[in-house]
C-alpha cells in the first residue's frame, strides 16, 4: 500500500510540474504560433509573416528559451524581433548589420524587447567574446548580398562557425538562382545558387543538417530580380550544425 502511496504521488507531482511548465512563460516562449499572434506585433510585420512563411521559418529555425542568438544581415530587425521573442527575456538577441538602422533602434525600445540589441559590424570580421558561445546564428535572405559587397565570405563562415558553441546552429534562407549560376547573379537577380552556398558554409567546417522546401516555387523560373518577379520567388532554407 505505501508503494502504491509513493508512486502515486510520484505521477501526481510530475502531472504537476508538467502543466506548470506548459503555462509558464519559458514554455509559452516555444509557441511560435503565439510568438506570432503576439497583440504588440506591427501590422507591418504581419504582412512580412505572410511572405516569410514566419511560422515554418520559425519552427524550422527552432529558436528556444534563454538561447543566445545572432541574426545576421538584420537590416530593420524583423527577423531579429522574431528571433528575440522567440527566446524570451532570459535569451539573447543581437542583429548585425554593417550599418546603423533607426527602424532597428526603433524596436529596442519595447519593453518586452530589451535583451535584443544591435552589432553594427562589418560581416567579415570575427565576432568579439561577448557574442560567442551562441547556440543560433540566423541568417535570412541577405547572403546573397555578400557576394556583391566588399566581404571576404570564407572569413565570414569562419566567424560564424568560431562564435558558435558546439552543436550550435546555423539557419540561412534565401533567394534561389538558377544552376550554374553560383555566386554570379547576386547584384541582379539577388539570388545565389543552392549549392554553391552550401560549398561555401561546409568549406568553414558546418555540417549540412537540414533543408526546408517551404519557400519553394518550382513556377519561378529564377530570370528576373526578386524584387520584380511578380510572383512568389523560389527560396531555399537550410539548416547547419557546428560539430560537436
Amino acid at each position: 500500500m505505501n508503494m502504491r502511496l509513493i508512486v502515486s504521488s510520484l505521477v501526481g507531482a510530475f502531472v504537476l510540474t508538467l502543466g506548470l511548465m506548459q503555462s509558464s512563460p519559458a514554455a509559452l516562449a516555444q509557441d511560435y504560433k503565439a510568438v506570432l499572434a503576439a497583440p504588440d506585433r506591427s501590422d507591418a510585420d504581419r504582412e512580412n509573416d505572410k511572405k516569410r512563411n514566419a511560422l515554418e521559418l520559425l519552427s524550422f529555425t527552432g529558436p528556444k528559451t534563454g538561447w543566445k542568438v545572432v541574426d545576421m544581415g538584420a537590416g530593420g530587425g524583423y527577423s531579429t524581433e522574431l528571433m528575440a521573442r522567440a527566446v524570451g527575456p532570459t535569451g539573447k538577441v543581437w542583429g548585425q548589420s554593417d550599418k546603423a538602422s533607426d527602424r532597428f533602434i526603433s524596436r529596442t525600445k519595447a519593453p518586452n524587447l530589451a535583451h535584443m540589441q544591435p552589432l553594427v559590424q562589418p560581416y567579415d570580421k570575427a565576432l568579439a567574446p561577448e557574442y560567442g558561445n551562441l547556440d543560433l546564428i540566423s541568417f535570412f535572405f541577405a547572403y546573397h548580398d555578400t557576394t556583391f559587397m566588399k566581404v571576404d565570405r570564407a572569413a565570414m563562415n569562419k566567424a560564424m562557425f568560431d562564435a558558435l558553441k558546439p552543436g550550435g546552429l546555423l539557419v540561412i534562407a534565401d533567394h534561389s538562382a538558377r544552376p550554374g549560376e553560383g555566386t554570379s547573379v547576386g547584384n541582379t537577380t539577388h539570388r545565389i545558387e543552392e549549392s554553391a552556398l552550401i560549398a561555401e558554409v561546409v568549406a568553414a567546417g558546418f555540417k549540412h543538417v537540414g533543408t526546408g522546401d517551404f519557400l519553394r516555387n518550382p513556377d519561378d523560373p529564377r530570370t528576373v530580380s526578386v524584387h520584380k518577379s511578380g510572383i512568389r520567388n523560389d527560396e531555399f532554407v537550410l539548416r547547419f550544425q557546428k560539430p560537436m
